[in-house]
């Protein structure tokens, strides 16, 4: 292990984190396809199915500022890294053995805690080797990675489905991936036993060390970029409901657009490291153009709308990472991936609220709610990102 440079030592924990994440994101996205369904066999209502998607979402970003927090201050990473992704991954296996709507629910809302519980400890073990690698290419790599699993999740699941016709069976088959994730957890914590000291003291730090004003502007920015961001599920409910695009596209579509996401991140991570925040305001002025696309056109469109719509989800989950951790000192940055990702998470929530009511009553008034919102969020970015650019670095 001494014979590696921090640069090499980085690189190679990048990409094993990288193949935990396909796992992960394999076995969580390819359950979160079929969740609803489940459901509604199992008797729940809409209002049910609603209510656990919603509060699930919300758990799952609410909670990591106590996780972020608590991380930081015990600097016991990997313990909750290993907590979050046991029971991210074995809840969503666990729902073959549900017999009734409210326990499949249980569990459904014990994943998005785990997940909650993982995430801000994983990010600042990753932002630890961006130092040498560049925050942008290590976050970039990793969504790439992640969004390739949850391309082939739903897909398998979807396979599993027409040989069996059964969802259990579909959760069941998860088993697998969900076993691989957590070896390979297991293999990366033997070969990086201390990833939080490693790069401790190994460059200077940037940034402050508390949570500083631009990065309560930067948090605002990245609010309004979620509260303008329809969720899936309300643009499946409409190529449904329209007749746009057939059912048999419909996941056809958001594979197209998590493998959009994957490259995407990739590409714009890696120019973020040299361009810093020009690149940040051309991924998301792209993605802020799914809506007319998405919601106001033919299949063609549509098919154009989620290429855009895969680009905002790929910049939001790499290249707000990448900021936050050039902003933040190490010892704040599980903390302020914490906040981040609660209010992202709040936003997120009261927005779809939001675009849920105007789609019933004005798709026109949806489409400038999601717009303006995001297009509004740009010049904060500029403001809150120009002064730590890397080019001005």
């Amino acid at each position: 292990m001494n014979k590696h440079t921090p640069a090499q030592l980085a690189l190679r924990f990048v990409i094993i984190i990288g193949i935990v994440n396909f796992f992960a994101d394999f076995t969580y996205e390819g359950a979160r396809g079929i969740n609803g369904a489940f459901l509604a066999s199992l008797g729940a209502s809409s209002v049910a199915v609603g209510f656990v998607a919603g509060f699930g979402e919300l758990i799952g970003y609410a909670f990591r500022s106590v996780t972020g927090f608590f991380a930081d201050k015990s600097h016991r990473y990997w313990v909750f890294s290993f907590i979050g992704y046991a029971v991210n991954m074995l809840a969503v296996p666990a729902l073959a053995l549900a017999g009734n709507w409210p326990v499949a629910a249980t569990l459904m809302i014990a994943e998005r805690t785990g997940r909650a519980f993982r995430k801000p400890a994983m990010d600042t073990m990753l932002s630890f080797a961006g130092d040498h690698l560049g925050s942008g290419w290590v976050f970039g790599m990793n969504e790439f990675l992640d969004q390739f699993g949850a391309s082939l999740g739903p897909l398998i699941v979807a396979w599993v489905l027409y040989l069996k016709g059964s969802y259990k069976g579909g959760y069941a088959v998860l088993l697998v991936s969900a076993l691989a994730c957590l070896a390979m957890l297991a293999a990366a914590r033997l070969s990086f036993p201390q990833q939080q000291e490693q790069y401790k003291h190994s460059t200077a730090d940037k940034g402050t060390k508390g949570l500083s004003r631009r990065y309560w502007h930067f948090v605002l920015a990245g609010a309004l970029i979620a509260a303008g961001f329809a969720d899936f599920s309300l643009i499946a409910f409409h190529f449904e409901k329209t007749g746009t695009v057939s059912m048999e596209w419909i996941p056809i579509l958001y594979a197209i657009a998590m493998i959009t996401a994957g490259f995407s991140s990739l590409v714009f991570g890696k120019f973020f490291d040299t361009q810093g925040v020009k690149i940040l305001l051309v991924a998301f002025f792209l993605g802020a153009l799914f809506a007319p696309f998405s919601f106001l056109g033919t299949f063609s469109m549509a098919f154009i709308g989620m290429i855009f719509w895969g680009i905002g989800t790929g910049a939001q989950d790499s290249l707000l990472k990448a900021s936050v951790a050039n902003m933040i000192s190490r010892e704040k940055r599980g903390t302020a991936f914490g906040v981040f990702d609660t209010i992202f998470g709040i936003a997120w929530f009261l927005g779809s609220s939001v675009m849920g009511i105007l789609y019933a009553q004005s798709i026109p008034a949806l489409i400038a709610f999601s717009v303006i919102l995001q297009l509004t969020a740009l010049p904060m970015f500029a403001l809150a990102l120009k002064p730590l650019s890397p080019l001005e670095s």
